[in-house]
């Protein structure tokens, strides 16, 4: 930098460019001079250009650079600066490959607001409606079948996702405003739009349900609600389940000759209490432990064999929204009445603050989400209208 603050073109960095990818994106690590103003666009071209020297058959693709385990979002000039590195030395780049943004798909219609979705099964979406019904959408655009029988809106819906791959059958879960729960199972190979009614209503709550989450086995269903109260469900049951019941037969479709099923009334198996005030999140990543978050300023941790309170984290906002993911699947990620995404550890004895905060959002935070496969991504939605890509290593949005 000059005197007046100035960047100067004309200065280098010598730099080593380093990979853990496999070999056919492995550049030579032979140190290079590079100006010192690049950033990781320029950088990203010269990478595919040494790959282009070894290999004529390279196909150019964005690369994101990392020093030290941290990603480089600044000219390298000022990163340097930033992070207090010596222009002197040789700086090692790490490159890996970037994370892309996907074509945006036509939109899938919906008769109100969209409230709830799920995009977890490879082949299938499932959305919830204010229309009260929920839908399943093949490939995120046809709509082969029509969750209904709740009498109000949807507010959360989630695949349970037992034996889909190997008996070409879905099962999913809803929650709606009319305080119920209902459970769903459906043959994927239809060829028309059919509509489907659930097989077992899940009653107990005395408000809204709000959230909905599946635990690790499959086995059981937790959801929390403006009532306060976490539940818990049994996934299967029958008339000879102590905490199920027939309630009435419904008719397949309207011809009085096809068969009728069965419809059964489920209870909760037990009750979780501490909130006060709506749960507005749960998430349930191991079988033992699930977590909830409130518009009571908390984030509580729950063993879920004694439906007692393990952690309990208080950040001063209502929170919205809730997952767990990162390292190990041990770090928490909250978003609610403010703009600022925050990411906590519960390994960490002793202290409560969070150890990552991203505020690019401009309002409140409705939604967030682990990358399934990545320690480093997350996903948050605000009412600022915006989706935003987050990465760890990182404290700027890309």
């Amino acid at each position: 930098m000059d005197a007046a603050g100035a960047s100067d073109s004309s200065r280098q960095v010598r730099v080593r460019f380093v990979t853990k990818l496999p070999p056919p994106l492995r550049a030579p690590s032979t140190s290079i001079a590079v100006p010192a103003d690049l950033t990781r666009l320029g950088l990203s071209e010269i990478v595919n250009s040494l790959l282009l020297a070894a290999s004529p058959s390279h196909q150019t693709q964005p690369f994101d650079f990392l020093v030290d385990g941290e990603l480089v979002r600044l000219p390298l000039q000022e990163f340097l600066l930033a992070k207090g590195i010596s222009a002197e030395r040789v700086l090692e780049l790490e490159y890996v490959k970037a994370v892309a943004p996907r074509k945006q798909e036509d939109p899938c219609p919906h008769d109100d607001w969209v409230s709830a979705v799920d995009g977890s099964n490879r082949s299938f979406v499932l959305t919830g409606c204010y229309d009260g019904l929920a839908r399943v959408w093949k490939n995120a655009s046809e709509c082969t079948h029509v969750l209904e029988g709740h009498t109000d809106a949807v507010t959360s819906a989630s695949f349970i996702n037992r034996g889909v791959e190997s008996e070409g059958r879905l099962h999913v879960v809803t929650g709606s405003k009319d305080r119920s729960l209902r459970l769903f199972k459906f043959d994927t190979s239809v060829t028309v739009q059919k509509q489907v009614g659930a097989y077992k209503i899940l009653r107990g709550h005395t408000s809204s349900v709000q959230s909905i989450a599946v635990d690790p086995s499959r086995d059981m269903i937790c959801s929390g609600s403006w009532d306060s109260t976490i539940k818990l469900w049994s996934v299967e049951g029958s008339e000879a389940d102590g905490d199920t019941v027939s309630v009435k037969k419904r008719r397949t479709n309207s011809d009085s000759s096809e068969p009728e099923d069965s419809q059964f009334e489920g209870s909760a198996t037990s009750t979780f209490l501490g909130h006060m005030q709506c749960v507005s999140a749960v998430t349930w990543p191991e079988q033992q432990t699930l977590y909830s978050a409130s518009w009571d300023h908390s984030v509580r941790q729950w063993d879920v064999q004694t439906g007692k309170e393990t952690w309990n984290m208080v950040c001063g906002k209502a929170l919205n929204c809730l997952d767990c993911g990162g390292e190990s699947s041990s770090l928490i990620v909250a978003g609610g009445s403010d703009p600022v995404l925050r990411v906590w550890d519960p390994r960490k004895p002793g202290t409560l603050a969070p150890i990552f905060q991203f505020s690019s959002h401009k309002s409140w935070i409705s939604a967030c989400k682990w990358h399934p496969s990545s320690w480093f991504h997350l996903v948050s939605s605000s009412f600022d209208g915006k989706v935003m890509l987050w990465d760890l290593r990182t404290a700027v949005r890309f």
